[in-house]
């Protein structure tokens, strides 16, 4: 049997690559091959991280019995969803419409074509009350296959045009003051008044509403925004969805109270939270704030950075099939590394009960209050920590994916501005330097590399605006006219390749893109910003720093992408959230803050300043005058041989300032 996936750049196809079934990856010559043998589909979609992946793998993948009815009743495919968003959406969506939720492993059943007719989620190996076993769903998909053939097709082409429908441009309803409010009024109502976030169990860390929420706090003053995201985020940073440790979130909380998390570490969820905490902290001035950016930063940049400069995928939830045996600790334990005293303090510190709060008398680390003791607190997380990691660890996802490290090059530059910490500017260098060599193959944006071999799958939707957006956020923290030559150049693409029928609408993939039976477009965000949200970010940001020949289109472009958001925001602002992080620096301006100096140390301290006082979504640039390739400083000399700022917003300026106190003033 061929090994299909030993060249994979996947590090989730490479974990079947030995297994018994006769896996294919996705292409058109397994397609073909059903075709050949007259037989269905078994398409399986999953990430590398994902626990419950592991498990189905482990009970069913890797049995010869089980691997047999398979490769004897179907061509098997694997896909890893990271990989290819495309190919996930379109049967995440068939899954949702068929069962009312979904979830990976994802168990598709589909037509030689490509169209689905029978999809789930988790199967075991024996069955369980409403769960069929994964053979005897085996054995109904190929009866069915063979005894009701049409029936069959006909009720995959039903599914696909109820996708159709679904998945159809938003009709016009622009997020203009008015629906702003109404959606910070309504997540207001909507959050956990005693928990902090939103809903019940699981908990999902709503990063992306937290950064709506503190723009809409400094836009209009509402202390309301404010208070409920900073009730969520104090409550995040306290629980056991974050590593009291070594910094990072995990990906969500089993239960309400963020008390036990699913503990895989995704690397979208850390940047783009690495971020509203880094806002936070400038803000409101928040030492916890403060301390959960430097770690999660510290985080990213320790552990998840790759040898090429990138930023892995993601931490598994598992080491050693145990999900969190590297980070959970009984009360023994604590003795056993710092003593009696030391471990008495620690339990009591962190919540570590003799009962346990997770899973056979272990406990999570939490911080439910402040450390009396700020010295003895930073040695027994060292020596905490040092002995964490002599325990086995979790696998690392090492592969690059260009949407999340754009989100992570935004963030590391942000917060690198705000905290002042150029190390992390440097680090979101890096990973854009290789984003540019690696992932642009022939002028075209590809999605992932592992090792700094690029993959084969194209560039979707999200990939292009996040890393626009990324490379228009190393502009502002550098000054350097290639990043900006860069973004520019995947927005034209995007607006070229990615638009859909109706202005303001968007696909998520290009117009040249391997054909599907259907082309997703999903205008929700959900775990990360949609691809059409991400696209609307950037353009608005480019907006402000492009030359005047470009700026108007890409304002254009960017409200016309608002347009189609308004009735998502006003129905769901929980999946709105990037939408309305846009809206509310298109409302605000944008404001332009332009910095002139010399030299850098000459325009410092007027950068601190612009950093410190502008709101979420402005735009801060400083550099030499008139500097060439960078339009923001073009025609904004030095006032009186002094450096100076000159403040813009919308399309009004303020006169140039030459003092920090000004130019705090004016913000």
């Amino acid at each position: 049997m061929p090994n299909r996936l030993a060249s994979a750049t996947s590090p989730y196809l490479l974990q079947h690559a030995d297994n018994p079934v006769d896996w294919w990856p996705w292409s058109a010559d397994a397609l073909a091959e059903a075709k050949r043998r007259d037989v269905p589909i078994l398409l399986s979609i999953g990430y590398a991280a994902c626990h419950w992946c592991h498990v189905m793998a482990h009970e069913s993948f890797e049995d010869e019995a089980t691997a047999a009815v398979m490769n004897a009743g179907f061509v098997n495919i694997k896909v890893d969803r990271e990989e290819r968003p495309d190919i996930d959406a379109i049967y995440m969506t068939a899954t949702q419409a068929m069962t009312g939720h979904g979830g990976w492993p994802m168990t598709c059943f589909l037509t030689p074509e490509g169209e689905p007719f029978h999809c789930g989620t988790y199967y075991p190996p024996a069955p369980r009350p409403g769960i069929p076993a994964f053979g005897q769903l085996l054995e109904a998909a190929g009866r069915a296959w063979a005894e009701q053939r049409e029936e069959l097709r006909e009720s995959a082409g039903r599914i696909l045009a109820h996708i159709g429908e679904q998945t159809g441009p938003l009709q016009e309803a622009v997020v203009d003051a008015e629906a702003v409010a109404g959606a910070a009024a309504k997540l207001r109502y909507d959050q956990d008044p005693v928990n902090g976030g939103f809903g019940g169990a699981p908990k999902f860390p709503p990063s992306m509403v937290l950064e709506f929420l503190l723009r809409h706090h400094e836009r209009t003053g509402s202390a309301d925004a404010l208070a409920v995201a900073t009730s969520c985020m104090d409550a995040m940073a306290r629980g056991g969805i974050y590593d009291q440790l070594a910094g990072g979130f995990a990906r969500y909380s089993v239960d309400a109270g963020w008390v036990v998390p699913h503990f895989e570490k995704m690397l979208y969820d850390n940047a783009l939270l690495l971020r509203a905490y880094a806002h936070l902290a400038r803000r409101t001035g928040s030492a916890l704030a403060r301390r959960v950016t430097e770690e999660t930063a510290g985080f990213l940049v320790r552990e998840l950075r790759t040898a090429q400069g990138g930023f892995a995928a993601s931490l598994d939830a598992d080491t050693d099939g145990v999900e969190g045996l590297t980070y959970v600790w009984t009360p023994e334990e604590l003795r056993s590394v710092l003593g009696d005293a030391d471990a008495a303090w620690a339990a009591e510190l962190f919540g570590v009960t003799e009962d346990g709060t997770f899973e056979e008398g272990a406990s999570t680390l939490r911080l439910p209050r402040d450390p009396d003791d700020e010295r003895r607190f930073r040695r027994v997380r060292e020596t905490l920590l040092v002995k964490r990691a002599t325990r086995p660890q979790p696998g690392l996802d090492d592969k690059v994916i260009a949407a999340w490290n754009g989100q992570a090059i935004t963030a590391l530059a942000e917060a690198g501005l705000a905290l002042d910490r150029p190390q992390w500017i440097d680090a979101a260098v890096d990973a854009a330097n290789l984003l540019l060599d690696k992932h642009i193959v022939d002028g075209r944006l590809r999605r992932s590399s592992r090792g700094g071999v690029v993959g084969e799958a194209a560039g979707v939707l999200e990939d292009h605006g996040c890393l626009a957006d990324g490379l228009l956020a190393l502009h502002q923290a550098t000054g350097e006219p290639r990043w900006l030559a860069a973004a520019t150049g995947l927005l034209d693409l995007a607006l070229e390749r990615f638009a859909g029928d109706v202005p303001g609408a968007f696909h998520d993939t290009a117009d040249d893109a391997e054909a599907l039976v259907h082309r997703p477009s999903d205008p929700t965000d959900n775990a990360s910003p949609a691809g059409a949200s991400a696209l609307a970010a950037a353009l608005l940001t480019a907006s402000a720093l492009a030359g005047p020949d470009v700026a108007a289109r890409y304002r254009e472009a960017a409200e016309r992408a608002l347009s189609r958001a308004g009735a998502l925001a006003a129905k769901a602002p929980r999946f709105a959230g990037h939408w309305l992080t846009v809206a509310e620096a298109a409302l605000a301006g944008p404001v332009q803050v332009a910095v002139v100096g010399a030299d850098p140390g000459s325009r410092a301290s007027l950068l601190r300043a612009a950093v410190a006082g502008v709101h979420g979504g402005a735009i801060v640039l400083a550099g030499e005058p008139e500097a060439a390739g960078v339009p923001l400083l073009d025609g904004r000399p030095l006032v009186a041989g002094s450096p100076a700022a000159y403040v813009c917003r919308g399309y009004v300026c303020d006169r140039p300032v030459t003092t920090p106190e000004e130019l705090t003033a004016a913000l």
